[in-house]
């Protein structure tokens, strides 16, 4: 601009025609626009486009794209750098939405409790299973404290361990494990809960099973010759008369074949352990089949206190067979203690059938090996009817927990099962 002023000042100095002024200025502006066009396009343009890139890699969007890029230009090789950055950076956002949307879905479909607390103990993050173990919606967890969820003793003492707990009216021995992590530069606690109650107890039951198979072989390779003798014997002391010698060995004999019957029967209780079959699921009505299994108990009145009409997918004879020891055993008590009656009723909470038998009997003195195989507190007892009774119960997809009654004296069996649609 000064050089066309400085132009224009000596062709009106210099007395020139107006035709060779307007000739000269045309030719000067048309070249001072030529020059600062070319100039925009040389530098303006690309300073634009380089803040342009800038801007929108600062705001995370990856898909803008310079063009001109070149290695054999000054310019050029920073629009291919910029170019190359902003590949790079969408490359990894796509990598980081893939590894969270997979994190998500492990979340969300393992088995296993995962709870995110704020240096408040507030939840940040609780996955599917954590609503489940809690019997909570997952929206219904976030904000809560750990002690309104009843978790705060797990933020507590050793970061890991198996601890016993009590979550939605169903006890277990839970997994612990509890980590510190940084988020938005705050600290955080991941806390980590698993079930490890039914993995431990099949391990235990698969023992027991084991250790059955091995007895049962064993034991009645001895009682087949026992019986085999003792039918012998008692065929040859028929064929002759003896002064009082006949009548002791019948005796002898008959004590013989009584133990070996009852070993028998011994064995083939505790072997239906090990031969338990899968359950053949159907439609059982839950009314029809507890008010069978009440009928069956004669020694003392078994009131039915009812509950919603309600069907569940189940095999009926192992249902029924573990209502009917839950009966039993309520009854046994009952009677030990003098008492009245056993009640049985059930109730639908949360998705899942509870069936709950309750009796007047002394309670529970201690629950640790209630479940364990051959364990009883009866003198004529075997060991195994709480034992297949949970098997029974799991192998439902379902719980079998005893509970000692609270304000009253005398204990409660409660079976969850769920209801499937």
């Amino acid at each position: 601009m000064p050089a066309l002023l400085l132009l224009f000042l000596f062709l009106y100095l210099g007395h020139y025609s107006a035709k060779v002024q307007l000739t000269v200025g045309l030719v000067a502006g048309g070249f001072w626009l030529a020059c600062a066009f070319a100039v925009r396009e040389r530098f303006i343009r690309p300073v634009q486009t380089i803040s342009n890139m800038v801007a929108a890699l600062r705001e995370d969007d990856f898909s803008l794209r310079a063009r001109g890029a070149s290695a054999w230009d000054d310019l050029g090789l920073v629009f291919l750098e910029l170019n190359a950055l902003g590949e790079t950076l969408r490359q990894q956002r796509l990598g980081a939405q893939e590894a969270t949307a997979l994190l998500r879905r492990v979340m969300a479909e393992i088995d296993v409790a995962v709870f995110a607390f704020d240096k408040d103990g507030r939840v940040r993050l609780a996955n599917a299973a954590a609503a489940r173990l809690l019997g909570q919606r997952p929206d219904q967890l976030a904000g809560r404290t750990a002690a309104e969820l009843g978790l705060a003793g797990f933020l507590e003492g050793e970061p890991t361990g198996v601890r016993e707990a009590v979550f939605a009216g169903r006890a277990g021995r839970f997994g612990l494990r509890r980590g510190a992590f940084r988020q938005g530069g705050r600290p955080h606690t991941l806390l980590v809960l698993a079930d490890v109650s039914r993995a431990l107890r099949e391990e235990e039951r698969q023992a027991w099973q084991r250790l059955v198979r091995v007895l049962g072989h064993e034991i009645n390779n001895s009682l087949a010759p026992i019986r085999s003798v003792t039918q012998s014997l008692r065929a040859r002391l028929g064929q002759r008369e003896g002064d009082g010698l006949e009548q002791e060995l019948r005796g002898g004999l008959d004590l013989i074949g009584a133990r070996s019957e009852a070993l028998a029967r011994f064995m083939n209780a505790y072997a239906r352990l090990a031969r338990l079959p899968r359950p053949s699921l159907s439609s059982v009505d839950v009314a029809s089949c507890v008010q069978r299994v009440a009928g069956l108990e004669t020694r003392l009145p078994v009131r039915v206190s009812g509950g919603p009409p309600q069907s569940v997918q189940a095999d009926a004879d192992q249902l029924e067979q573990l209502l009917i020891n839950l009966v039993r055993n309520a009854a046994d008590a009952a009677i030990e203690a003098h008492g009245t009656e056993v009640e049985i009723g059930w109730r639908v909470d949360n998705g899942h059938l509870e069936v709950l038998v309750r009796d007047d009997g002394p309670g529970l003195p201690h629950t640790t090996n209630l479940f364990v195989p051959f364990f009883t507190t009866k003198p004529n007892g075997s060991g195994i009817g709480l034992a297949l009774s949970r098997q029974i119960a799991e192998g439902h997809g379902g719980t079998l927990t005893l509970a000692n009654r609270e304000g009253t004296r005398g204990c409660q069996a409660t079976l969850r099962l769920p209801v499937r649609i």
